[in-house]
Parts: C-alpha cells; sequence; structure tokens
C-alpha cells in the first residue's frame, strides 16, 4: 500500500469512528508506530485530525466531508457489492438519476455493460465519463458549478435541472443514516441538488456502506418516509435500520462476498 493511500484510509477511519489509538491503527496496517506519528503529523497539518495523548480524534464534528479519494478507498469491495445489488433494481429504457459521490460511482461502473439503455441524468462528471461509451446510453448532465475533488455540480443550475425532468428512479448516495432523523450529507449544496432529485423521480434507491448507518451530518436530505429502498451491507439488526424499516422502507442487505 502507498503512503497516500494508507493516509487516505486512517483519515476516513478517523472521520468515521471519532479517534483512534496509536497502536491499533499501527497493527492495522502493519507500519511502525513512527510511520503512523508521521502520517497522523500530515494530516493534522490538513486540519482533518488532532492528536492527543496515545491516539487523535478527528478535529471537527458533523461538518467536516472527508476527501473523495478517502472515500473511495474505504470500503471499496462493500461498495462493489452494494452497486450490484442495487443495478438489479433498475430496469431497461428507465430515466435514472445517478448521484455523485463514490458509491454512485461504483453503481455507475456496475451499469457498464449491462445493455439497460437507460437515459441517465447525473450531477456527477465522473459518473458521466464512466458511462458516456456505455452503447444505447444517453447522458443528462445537469450543469452548475464544479465543486473541487468532487467533480461534482451543484448550485441553482443544478437544482432547476431537476425541475425540467420526470424520472424513474433516483440512486442516491449519503454520509449518514439514521432510523430517527433520516438521511444526512455533509454539504448544504450537495443537499440541495439531493432533494431536488428525490422531487424529479418515482422512487428512491439509497446505496450506503455499513460506516454511515447511525451516523448524522450537518445537512437534512430526506425523511426516512421518502426512502423506497436503502441497499446495504449493514447488518440488518442495526438501530438505524430497525428504524427506517419501521418507516415502510424495505432494506436489502447484501452478504459480504
Amino acid at each position: 500500500m502507498e503512503a497516500h493511500e494508507r493516509r487516505a484510509l486512517i483519515e476516513q477511519r478517523v472521520l468515521s469512528d471519532g479517534e483512534a489509538e496509536f497502536k491499533a491503527l499501527a497493527l492495522e496496517f502493519d507500519v511502525s508506530e513512527m510511520t503512523i506519528r508521521r502520517d497522523l503529523e500530515l494530516l493534522e497539518e490538513r486540519g482533518s485530525v488532532r492528536r492527543v495523548t496515545g491516539g487523535v480524534i478527528a478535529a471537527h464534528g458533523t461538518a467536516v466531508e472527508p476527501g473523495f479519494n478517502s472515500r473511495a478507498l474505504m470500503g471499496a469491495r462493500e461498495k462493489i457489492n452494494i452497486a450490484a445489488a442495487a443495478v438489479a433494481h433498475l430496469n431497461h429504457g428507465e430515466t435514472v438519476v445517478l448521484d455523485s459521490g463514490s458509491t454512485a460511482l461504483a453503481v455507475a461502473r456496475a451499469i457498464v455493460g449491462k445493455g439497460l439503455g437507460l437515459t441517465v441524468v447525473t450531477p456527477s462528471i465522473l459518473v458521466a465519463l464512466e458511462l458516456h461509451d456505455e452503447p444505447n446510453t444517453t447522458i443528462l448532465v445537469t450543469g452548475g458549478r464544479v465543486r473541487p475533488g468532487e467533480l461534482s455540480l451543484v448550485g441553482a443550475e443544478s437544482i432547476e435541472a431537476f425541475k425540467r425532468y420526470n424520472c424513474d428512479v433516483y440512486v442516491m448516495g449519503v454520509s449518514g443514516v439514521d432510523g430517527k432523523r433520516g438521511l444526512s450529507d455533509y454539504s448544504n449544496e450537495e443537499g440541495a441538488v439531493k432533494r431536488a432529485a428525490i422531487e424529479a423521480c418515482d422512487r428512491v434507491i439509497v446505496v450506503a456502506d455499513a460506516s454511515k448507518l447511525g451516523r448524522v451530518h450537518l445537512t437534512n436530505v430526506a425523511g426516512p418516509g421518502e426512502v423506497d429502498l436503502l441497499v446495504t451491507d449493514g447488518a440488518v439488526d442495526h438501530p438505524a435500520l430497525v428504524g427506517l424499516r419501521a418507516a415502510g422502507v424495505q432494506i436489502e442487505a447484501v452478504p459480504a462476498l
């Protein structure tokens, strides 16, 4: 594993769990504590973590979003499994809104070669690039301002685009899934685009790996009752899933492969 990959995974772990010990990180990544300390010094300089006695804690709370590359590396295999399960719920010829984010990008990759003949509406440059050569697939990009690093499109242009479309299904990624508070995200701008996409679609499929369950972040995106299906690798008895199920959300738990 390259040093930058290790640091990205460490950053995601600390931001997800809130804290980590030097010794535990050294064992997990099979490197010396000195190497871990150097990694954490760099992450502290970035402002994402803060070192304390014996370990490190997240520097901020619900408003700090890990970088796209960090998220893409974390749980990559699980996201592939979740994406494959989500694509099984898409029908030939549908108009699909495909979100921005690392899990949505995994869904785009799972669509490749399936011959579904979809029309895909997306606020993600990465998703559009992934699918632009797929035969019999029409790609509509919303427009808007590009978020650096994410390569997602936000702002009034993106929101207005969804008001022009009537879509069949929205495959949505989120940063937090909570049984009471519903779905949340780090970014106000991303949240506004997601809410507009929900309004444009007949069905909403949420794709979220287990690290998102039980988390609440800055921006409310949707209540539990606004979701039709959640595809996750989380435990079926997780409190967040119990709460969503009680609200009428269908839960599909993807087994580890």
